[in-house]
Formats: structure tokens, sequence, C-alpha cells
């Protein structure tokens, strides 16, 4: 990433720690009395490139934007379904027992698009808006992906080949792990990162608000890391996207009466892919590098967990199925709601954690991740013996009229 980038920390002087707002200098002339024909000169002077909207009110205005927007456009969004008869239906791999609609992705598109553009205005950084355009484009474009798989379905190699050109297009523009210093090896790590937790998101959604509740917990963890560190375009666009989540679960927590669909998995997942990127705090690498990954810790393990779990059944890992955490949950006694919950929960823990490695040395960083990662490991160890069941699983039926 360009070291001028406007997605990196604002330049702060002693202790570590935050400052949220930015300002440059405006260059000017040196000073003088006067000149012929010509009055005064100006001194040097300040200007804010903001519009007077203080960074942690402009957060707030992000967070309610978005989610107001997606609160009203889904129910919107879910009668358009209706009518056009936009449905998933009950299958051999699908745990819902009643058809029902599966847009309401769109309206968490256009809540976060609404409510990022509107804080890049606010602010007014130039050089901000040009790369938030990029990373917005992309997203956009995976959003579309996910759209047409939804109505028509696309095969593997088409989703994953728009996935691979969105993370080159990004690396392109700057956007890209810089963990190595060699070129070749952190662009190997950029796109396994994005691509990797883009279909993490996409797996997550298997259950009614799993993947809206697990998104807004760690959106809400990576705005309040960006807005420490003085990381304005990075904390807003953080906590838009928690708020697009929070409007949406309305009509997605259990019993859900739509689903957010392909194009809204696929888009959370890339945004929070690429907020974990374009994070920056003042820390050992090591601290660096985990924090992102201890915030998305529930859709790694739960991907890590259907992966290894069907190749040793000898099942492709692309095939659904009801063999994940949640499943897995329910099948040991919870109810949907309370294995979502449990799931939100340990998002929320591993997020607290990501917060105090971000504020510690190396070695006590070690200790607790090397902690968590025990824990982690015990964790699916117990989900993996757990039993599985290849019949439809009951769900509460949505109201759908």
């Amino acid at each position: 990433m360009d070291p001028a980038s406007p997605w990196r920390p604002t330049p702060s002087s002693g202790r570590p720690g935050p400052r949220l707002v930015a300002s440059r200098p405006v260059p000017t002339r040196p000073a003088a009395c006067c000149e012929r024909g010509s009055g005064p000169r100006r001194t040097t002077a300040t200007r804010r490139t903001t519009l007077n909207v203080p960074p942690l009110l402009s957060y707030l205005l992000a967070f309610l934007v978005a989610g107001l927007v997606s609160l009203v456009l889904t129910p919107v969004v879910l009668r358009f379904a209706l009518r056009r008869e936009v449905l998933d239906r009950p299958g051999a791999h699908k745990s819902h027992v009643t058809p029902t609609p599966y847009l309401g992705g769109l309206a968490m598109v256009a809540a976060f698009t609404a409510a990022v553009l509107l804080a890049a205005v606010a602010r007014g950084d130039a050089g901000g808006f040009r790369e938030l355009t990029v990373v917005l484009g992309v997203a956009l474009l995976i959003a579309v992906v996910g759209l047409v798989d939804d109505l028509k379905g696309l095969g593997v190699i088409v989703r994953f080949g728009a996935q691979f050109t969105a993370a080159i297009t990004l690396w392109g523009a700057g956007i890209r792990v810089d963990l190595t210093g060699r070129s070749a090896i952190d662009l190997i790590i950029t796109v396994v990162w994005i691509v990797g937790i883009t279909n993490a998101m996409n797996l997550l959604d298997n259950m009614d608000g799993l993947s809206a509740s697990t998104a807004t917990v760690a959106a809400l963890a990576f705005g309040l890391l960006g807005a420490l560190n003085g990381q304005f375009l990075v904390a807003a666009l953080a906590f838009a996207l928690a708020g697009c989540a929070v409007g949406f679960l309305r009509e997605n927590r259990p019993p859900a009466t739509i689903y957010m669909g392909d194009a809204g998995s696929l888009f959370l997942g890339v945004l929070l892919a690429v907020i974990g990127i374009l994070l920056r705090f003042e820390a050992h690498p090591f601290n660096a590098a985990v924090v992102p990954i201890l915030v998305l810790t529930v859709p790694v393990l739960d991907t890590t967990l259907v992966t290894v779990t069907r190749i040793r059944r000898g099942v492709s890992p692309f095939q659904g199925g009801r063999d994940h955490s949640s499943h897995r949950l329910v099948r040991r006694g919870r109810s949907v709601a309370a294995a979502v919950a449990t799931i939100a929960a340990t998002g929320l823990a591993h997020a607290i954690v990501a917060l105090v490695v971000s504020r510690v040395g190396l070695r006590a960083g070690l200790v607790i991740v090397g902690v968590v990662a025990v824990l982690d490991v015990v964790a699916l160890w117990w989900l993996a013996r757990g039993p599985i069941e290849d019949g439809p699983e009951p769900r509460i039926a949505p109201i759908t009229g």
C-alpha cells in the first residue's frame, strides 16, 4: 500500500493512540508585507479535509444511515421477491422446509453504498474517494456475480474466476497484504485471504441470522480498531457494513422471512476481507497479522471444519450440506436461535481478544493467541465429533405473505 494512502492511520506524536481528525497545510507563497499591484499576502493556513463533521459522529451516521436504509428496503425487496417468486426452495441439502425469498442481499448492498458515499462526501477527501471507488466497485461486482448465481446458477469456475479477478484488481489498486516484503508471496497471500474470506462468509450463510450476525460483530470490531487508530475511511466502511447487516437482521433473524442469498453473503465476505487488509495500527508485525484473523475466526473455523470433515468422508467441499458448526450445535439439542447466539458470542469473544492483541507486545500476543488457538482446536474437535444428518432439518416456517 502506498505510504501516502488515505487508508493509513493519521500520524501522531508521542505515545501511539487515536487521532481521529486529519488536516493538511495549504501551500502558499512565502509571506511578505506587500507586492506591486497586490494587497497583503496570505500566510500559511490549515484547511480541514472534513465538512465540520466530527469523526465519531460520522461513524454513527454511517451506521445509522446504513441500518435505516437496510431496515426500510428489506421488506420492499421481500415483497418484490414474493411477487416474482424468487424463492429459495427446500432441497436435499437445505435446512428450511418452506420456500423463502432470497434477494435480501440487494437491500444490504444499496444501504451500504448509500451510507459510504454519504460519509465520503462529508469527509471531502478526494484521494480517499478514489480508493473507495475501487473497493466499492469490486464489492458491487462480487454482489452482481452472487445475484446472477442466485437467479440463474453459476459454475464454480465462474464464481472463483470473478473472485480472483476482484483480488487481483484490489492488488493493482494498492490494497494488498504487505507481510513478507516479497511481491509474489504477498500477492498469493492477498488472493488467498480475499477469496477465502469471501467464500467462508458465503458458506456461513446456512442458518437464519447467522451470516448477518457474524458480519455485524466482525464489522463493529474492525470499526472500533480503525477508529482507535485514526483510520477514518476504514472505520466508516466497517460501521456502515455493520449497520446494513443489523438492519437486515430485522427480517432475517429466526424465524427468517427472507435470506440474503449469494449476492449478500459474498458482498459481506469480500468487504470484511478488504477491511481486514486495510486495517493498520502500531504493533509488532505478528500482532498486526493475527488481529484480522481473530476478528474473522468464526467463518474461518466453520470453513475449516466443513472442508476437513467432508474430505475425510469422501465428499466434495464444494457440495452443500448440513454439517456446518451451526447444524452440529442444533443436533446437540440447541435451538436455531440458541445456536446462532452461541456462534455470535464466539465471534464477539474473539473480537475482544483481537482488540487486546492489537494493544500488547509480541510476547503477550504470542501467549494470548496460543491459548485461543488451543481452545479453538478443542472446539473444532468437539464439533467434529457431533452428529450430522443428511435428511431435511425442520425449521420454523417463515411468514411469506
